[in-house]
């Protein structure tokens, strides 16, 4: 895992193409704002669907909320690519972070989660949600908020330097090569 994590590092580091913008006055805020935006794009679409599947709201009819879910989508583009912006310009403090590695694995079991909605259970999703539809409602739920919690905690944890101690199994410090 830390070969595949230092691979990943150095992939990102050989990507400039983000730096300049991203080390202008404004690149940082500009990017910062939009992937906010996007998350709130991907969490309230994404959020209310959830939730009516949960049995609030009955009074909104299920394929009507889904119809914003192109909305969440669009939001969860735009994070994905100021993400990597991100990534791109201080790959030391994501790849090494923790939290920014919680944050990716949340992402991908979301991920999983959407597909086996889509593929398992959308089809027979009724105004009245079963249980099925309603335990992957509520983990899609759990899991974007992890999402953003471990966002959040990016900025409070910056990863040290290892100094010649060997790394783990998965890095959380930055290794010296």
């Amino acid at each position: 895992m830390y070969a595949l994590q230092l691979r990943i590092y150095d992939m990102f580091r050989a990507m400039k193409w983000a730096t300049p913008f991203m080390t202008s006055k404004w690149g940082w805020p500009f990017c910062e704002t939009v992937h906010f935006l996007g998350l709130s794009l991907l969490i309230g679409t994404i959020g209310m669907f959830d939730l009516r599947l949960l049995g609030i709201g009955r009074r909104i009819p299920i394929r009507a909320l889904h119809k914003l879910v192109p909305w969440g989508v669009s939001g969860y583009i735009l994070a994905v690519i100021t993400g990597i912006m991100f990534l791109a310009t201080e790959p030391d403090q994501y790849i090494f972070n923790p939290a920014f590695q919680w944050k990716v694995l949340f992402m991908a079991v979301a991920g999983l989660n959407m597909a086996t909605f889509y593929a398992v259970v959308f089809r027979r999703v009724s105004e009245d949600a079963k249980l099925p539809a309603k335990l992957i409602a509520a983990l899609s739920l759990f899991l974007w908020i992890g999402v953003i919690v471990f966002g959040r905690m990016l900025t409070f944890y910056r990863p040290a330097d290892c100094g010649s101690n060997l790394a783990p199994f998965i890095s959380t410090c930055i290794p010296l090569r």
